[in-house]
């Protein structure tokens, strides 16, 4: 009896692993990673999370995406690196870091290259902009699949300047990327590269006297806490790029990659939409909080900028940055 029970008790146990065996395939999920360097308060992240509950979702929970923000996976430089490590799938980054791989790209940060969010918008849907992602994607394997506007570039400072030759030998903190330093270079500061996660400690230190970033992420990062003044440059429009390694897109089929292009863009347009609000409202609540919020005359500091930083100098093309500013 033992040994006749001993057999149909491993038979059962044979008869359930073999059926496990489909059932396990048809619910297997595949896990994706999404970082980026910004706060969970941001709509960065918030949109972010929703592209990876929705693409779940319409994937019938074949594909997890989790977010990681706030450079929990590393700093800017670290997790575009991770996409052909593959240490991570899809990321957020500035077109300033993508173009390490592919300098052309990094041309849309050419100081006072944009009239306005509008501009920025067009050139995301634009045919120079194909094709310099597609140039990007030939040199790296990387596939771009949306841009969302960033905001209005500003510098914050406890030194006031309202000019170009105000600027002289302040320490001002920029990304660890060429592309941001051209303003600072040109009126004799010092651009020091800072990882993002890092600078309000380094302004609170007084490692340097200064930074630039769009009003919402000067809000998120709470630098107005640790700046006597916001000065209005407007001198860089800048985007992040939704971008996914190419071994991530190997493992979606051709329906799965245009959903994922499709809901990355509706996030984007989404996060876009958040951030043209809040960056309307913000002039006036930085006033009501006490910080000096400057005007000042941004031809001064764009003509600067041409005379002294070349295209060529920072291994852009003129003739990309042309159909840039002429775009309508």
């Amino acid at each position: 009896m033992t040994k006749r029970f001993t057999l149909k008790l491993a038979a059962a146990c044979v008869l359930a692993a073999t059926a496990a065996v489909p059932f396990g395939i048809a619910h297997a999920q595949t896990k994706l990673k999404w970082a980026h360097v910004y706060e969970t308060s941001e709509p960065y992240h918030k949109w972010s999370v929703w592209a990876g509950e929705e693409f779940k979702k319409r994937t019938n929970g074949k594909f997890e995406i989790q977010v990681f923000p706030a450079s929990s996976l590393g700093k800017e430089s670290d997790i575009n690196q991770g996409l052909q490590l593959g240490t991570v799938d899809i990321i957020l980054t500035g077109a300033s870091f993508a173009s390490n791989s592919y300098p052309r790209l990094a041309v849309s940060y050419y100081p006072f290259t944009f009239r306005d969010a509008d501009h920025v918008i067009a050139y995301g849907k634009s045919d120079v902009f194909r094709e310099l992602t597609a140039g990007y994607k030939q040199a790296t394997g990387n596939t771009v699949t949306a841009l969302t506007y960033y905001g209005a570039r500003h510098a914050t400072s406890n030194k006031l300047f309202t000019n170009c030759d105000q600027m002289k030998g302040i320490k001002m903190r920029v990304p660890d990327s060429p592309a941001y330093t051209a303003l600072p270079r040109a009126c004799g500061a010092n651009p020091t590269p800072i990882a993002f996660a890092e600078v309000y400690l380094a302004l609170q230190n007084g490692t340097v006297d200064a930074q630039e970033n769009p009003l919402p992420t000067i809000e998120a990062k709470k630098f107005f806490e640790v700046q006597k003044n916001i000065i209005l440059t407007g001198h860089i429009s800048d985007a992040l790029l939704t971008v996914v390694s190419p071994s991530t897109m190997s493992k979606l089929s051709p329906a799965e990659q245009t959903l994922l292009t499709s809901i990355t863009q509706e996030a984007a347009v989404n996060a876009t939409n958040e951030i043209r609000k809040r960056e309307g409202e913000l002039v006036d609540e930085f006033k009501k909080k006490g910080i000096n919020v400057v005007t000042v005359d941004r031809n001064d500091f764009q003509q600067r900028v041409l005379k002294a930083i070349t295209f060529e100098s920072m291994k852009l093309d003129k003739k990309d940055w042309d159909r840039i500013v002429n775009l309508k």
